[in-house]
């Protein structure tokens, strides 16, 4: 398998692809083809275990990987996760499934990928016959930064420095990176918010002088962030996984279409359930949920996408989002993989902060996805209610998802001619990363001690709470540089050991 770039560069290896992060032309990779799934092999999926299903379904895209080194790595990833299954799929009374994707050393879904990328970088790299240290380099709004920094610290020939927004994450956010313990790991706030950390990270790795100034250093920059394919393939795994659970548990019948609401920022994990369907899973409609930064819902109404708003601070941080830098992967598939076109599109949400598609783009688009948002009192009313009646607590993220399928249902039930298919929504975050929140949603009460929130809120759900946050509680903050945007480089390069 090649992958190409989305704003025209050459055909690369998966291995390339993987290592370099982002393309020369600032584009994002994409699979030269999407590799197919017939319905023999997802049948054989099913009788599998996570780890296999997943090393069966990055082997059609990493085929130079060796394939049982590949399910060893995975097996080892998986394993710090809490529980037999790293992405359980739970009934829910009210007809709905929820995919749990919180289990692992971060309790939130990007340990999914970044338990794994370390592996397919470092093999990558030995592929390529690449010796310099590696630079993983991460702008994060909360739950990325932590993922990367777990995955790679004390790993040998990487390190790893991310960006967060000083006040755009939540303080159990906040608080996990900042304790982050490892030889190579470095974190710096920056006064902003996720959109300037993220423009800022996308100009270090468009900026030659920048790549060069690493590469005299010994130093070769990558990414972390799910512009790199080697974040987004393994994402694809658990959509998979969930249909052969439902299938497994005689849910649905073999080829019935299954819808999946996803809580969406920047448009990673959604865009992985899109591949999937173009891999043959059957999948019905995506539900792209947001918050009130509601950009996408917007993008999906109109045709227009428009970033030039004000971005709000919400109880669902890792949301609040304005640039969804994953829908540039959709664009190209829409537009018939048109790069001269995605990279004009780019340029214009460059300049202005916008962009627009043509009429027949967009009734592509609403063909499969469906796109909805919660406000702040939606989603306090949804993880307030959803409990009242099933007992089960969601946190900000999922409950933004949970009242968009909710909505979206509903909406259904009133149409006679409607197609309705079992719904999953993509739970992302333990409620204990975001404890105070979900106090609040569930009781009414404030409180200003993340620990006091993780505490009430076992004593009310009895929930467990995770070994790894119950670990922080103790642990001295190791991180406390704040700097401005245009700072970010001069951090980088004092972490690697120039400019002290």
């Amino acid at each position: 398998m090649k992958f190409i770039g989305t704003r025209g560069e050459q055909a690369v290896s998966a291995a390339e692809a993987v290592v370099r992060g982002i393309a020369e032309q600032g584009g994002l990779y994409v699979p030269e083809s999407f590799p197919a799934v017939s319905a023999e092999e997802l049948s054989a999926l099913c009788g599998m275990d996570y780890p296999e299903r997943a090393a069966f379904l990055l082997g059609k895209y990493f085929g130079e990987y060796d394939g049982e080194e590949m399910l060893a790595a995975l097996r080892e990833a998986y394993a710090q996760f809490e529980g037999d299954d790293p992405a359980p799929l739970v009934r829910m009374d009210n007809g709905m499934y929820l995919l749990e994707l919180f289990h692992g050393p971060t309790c939130a879904f990007k340990d999914m990928a970044l338990t794994v990328l370390p592996y397919l970088l470092r093999k990558g790299c030995d592929l390529l016959g690449i010796r310099e240290e590696l630079l993983v380099l991460a702008a994060t709004s909360g739950d990325t930064g932590k993922a990367a920094l777990e995955g790679f610290k004390d790993r040998e020939g990487v390190k790893v420095m991310v960006f967060y927004p000083e006040e755009g994450v939540s303080k159990m956010q906040k608080l996990q990176m900042g304790t982050t313990e490892g030889s190579n790991v470095n974190v710096v706030a920056v006064r902003g918010n996720f959109d300037d950390c993220q423009t800022g990270v996308k100009k270090i790795f468009a900026s030659a002088e920048a790549r060069d100034k690493l590469l005299e250093r010994g130093v070769r920059l990558t990414s972390a962030n799910s512009i790199n394919i080697g974040r987004l393939i393994p994402q694809i795994a658990y959509y998979f996984s969930a249909y052969c659970d439902l299938l497994t548990s005689d849910q649905i019948h073999a080829g019935e279409l299954v819808d999946f609401a996803v809580p969406t920022g920047n448009f990673g994990n959604i865009l992985a359930a899109y591949y999937a369907k173009r891999m043959g899973l059957p999948v019905g409609r995506l539900l792209c949920a947001s918050n009130r930064n509601n950009v996408l819902t917007d993008f999906f109404g109109s045709g227009s996408y428009d970033g030039k708003r004000p971005l709000f601070r919400t109880m669902s941080p890792s949301m609040d989002i304005l640039v969804s830098s994953n829908l540039e992967r959709l664009l190209f598939e829409i537009s018939g993989r048109n790069a001269a076109l995605t990279a004009e599109r780019m340029r214009s949400l460059s300049a202005s902060g916008r962009y627009s598609v043509t009429s027949e783009e967009l009734n592509a688009l609403r063909g499969l996805f469906y796109a909805d948002f919660a406000s702040e009192d939606d989603t306090v009313e949804c993880i307030y209610e959803f409990f009242e009646e099933y007992g089960y607590p969601m946190d900000t993220h999922t409950g933004v998802a949970m009242c968009v399928a909710e909505r979206f249902e509903e909406k259904l039930s009133k149409d006679p001619k409607a197609e309705k298919h079992p719904m999953v929504v993509v739970s992302t975050a333990s409620p204990y990363k975001f404890p105070q929140d979900v106090l609040y949603a569930l009781t009414g009460n404030d409180v200003k001690d993340s620990f006091k929130g993780v505490k009430r809120i076992h004593l009310l759900t009895a929930m467990k709470v995770p070994e790894s946050l119950k670990a922080i509680r103790y642990k001295p903050i190791l991180f406390k540089t704040t700097v401005p945007p245009d700072k970010m480089f001069a951090e980088v390069m004092k972490f690697v050991g120039q400019g002290n």
